[in-house]
C-alpha cells in the first residue's frame, strides 16, 4: 500500500510539465536541482533552531527585558493535591460553588482553600510577561534576520524586479546555495513553531489560524521545493517576513509599557501588512501563479491547482488577520 501511495504521490503528471520526468532533474552541466530527500534535513535544523532559541531567550532576551523594566514575577504554586489536580485537568478549571463544596468534602478541607488552590493553579497556566517577551524577542530576531538575508539574496535577481522571470526556463532552473539555506532555515523554523505549540503562549483569538498557517507554510514550502518553484517560493517567504518583525517588535515594547513606541511600531506593522499581504500578495504573487503559467503551458499540471488552492487559503488567512488589525486600529484611533 505504501509503495502504491508513494508512486501515486510522485506521479510526474502531478508535478511536471508535459514530457518532463524526474530523470530530467539529475544534476548536470552545472545545473543543480532541489531534491525531495533534502527536506528530511529540516527536522534536525528545527532542533538546532530550538537550541539557538533557548540560548537567545535566556542570555539575550532576559537581560534586555530587565533593562526595559520587565520583572520576572514568581507565581506561588498550589500544594500538591492529586484529587484537585485530576479535576482541574479532566473536568473543569473553573468549578461551580456546588462543585467546590463537593471537592472540599472529598479533600477534607474548607471551600475557601479549594477556591484558593484553583486560583493559583490557573495562574500557573497564564504565561508571565517575561515569558511573552522572550517569545516575541525570538520571533523578532528570526524574522528580522531572514528579512535582511532575503533582501541580500534577492535584490540582484531578475525575478525580484520582473515577476515574469520566475517562469523563464522552468522547470530547469538551477538551485542556488543561498536559496537552499533560505528554504531550510524557513521550513526548519516553522517546524520548530509546530513542535512548541503546546508550550508557547496560546493566542485565544487566532490560535487555530496560527496552527493552520504553520502547517500550510511547511506544506507550501516543501511542495514548492519538490516542484522547483523555488524562485516564487523565496518571494513569498520574503514578503511575509518583512511585515512580521514589526509586529513582534510592537509586542516587545507593549510588554515593557512603552506605549508610544508600541503604537508607532504597530502602525508600521499595519502599513507593511496591508502593502505585502493585501495588495502585493494577490496582485503580484497570485497573478504570477494563476495567470502567468498559462503563457508557458497550455495544459496546467495538477500541482497548478494544488499550489494555487493552498495560496488562496493563505490569502484567506491574510484577510482574516487584516480584519483583526482593522479592529485594533479602530480602537487605537477612536478609543485611544
Amino acid at each position: 500500500i505504501l509503495k502504491t501511495l508513494n508512486s501515486w504521490f510522485w506521479w510526474e503528471n502531478i508535478w511536471m510539465p508535459v514530457n518532463v520526468t524526474w530523470a530530467h532533474f539529475v544534476d548536470r552541466d552545472g545545473l543543480v536541482f532541489p531534491k525531495p530527500h533534502q527536506l528530511y534535513a529540516t527536522i534536525p535544523y528545527a532542533f538546532v533552531l530550538l537550541i539557538i532559541r533557548f540560548f537567545t531567550e535566556r542570555y539575550v532576551a532576559i537581560p534586555l527585558a530587565k533593562a526595559l523594566g520587565i520583572k520576572n514575577v514568581r507565581r506561588v504554586k498550589p500544594q500538591p493535591n492529586p484529587v484537585l489536580e485530576s479535576y482541574f485537568r479532566e473536568c473543569s478549571k473553573h468549578p461551580s460553588q456546588s462543585e467546590i463544596q463537593g471537592l472540599a468534602k472529598k479533600c477534607n478541607c474548607t471551600a475557601r482553600l479549594v477556591e484558593k488552590w484553583f486560583r493559583r493553579r490557573r495562574n500557573l497556566e497564564i504565561p508571565t510577561v517575561l515569558r511573552k517577551f522572550q517569545e516575541a524577542f525570538w520571533r523578532f530576531s528570526f524574522y528580522l534576520t531572514t528579512s535582511i538575508a532575503g533582501f541580500i539574496i534577492l535584490y540582484d535577481k531578475p525575478w525580484f524586479h520582473d515577476i515574469w522571470q520566475t517562469w523563464v526556463g522552468y522547470p530547469f532552473q538551477t538551485l542556488l546555495p543561498s536559496q537552499y539555506w533560505y528554504y531550510m532555515a524557513e521550513i526548519g523554523f516553522y517546524w520548530s513553531l509546530i513542535f512548541t505549540l503546546g508550550i508557547d503562549n496560546k493566542r485565544k483569538a487566532d490560535f487555530l489560524a496560527h496552527v493552520i498557517h504553520h502547517l500550510l507554510a511547511v506544506g507550501l514550502m516543501s511542495a514548492s521545493w519538490c516542484g522547483n518553484y523555488v524562485r516564487l517560493g523565496t518571494l513569498v517567504i520574503f514578503m511575509h517576513d518583512t511585515a512580521d518583525f514589526w509586529l513582534e517588535a510592537a509586542k516587545m515594547f507593549n510588554y515593557a509599557h512603552w506605549e508610544k513606541t508600541c503604537n508607532t511600531l504597530f502602525v508600521f506593522f499595519a502599513i507593511a501588512f496591508f502593502i505585502t499581504r493585501i495588495i502585493l500578495f494577490p496582485c503580484w504573487i497570485l497573478r504570477a501563479t494563476l495567470y502567468q503559467p498559462t503563457y508557458y503551458s497550455t495544459t496546467p499540471v495538477i500541482a497548478y491547482f494544488l499550489f494555487n488552492g493552498l495560496l488562496l487559503i493563505l490569502q484567506g488567512l491574510h484577510l482574516y488577520w487584516g480584519y483583526l488589525i482593522v479592529k485594533i486600529l479602530k480602537r487605537f484611533i477612536f478609543l485611544k
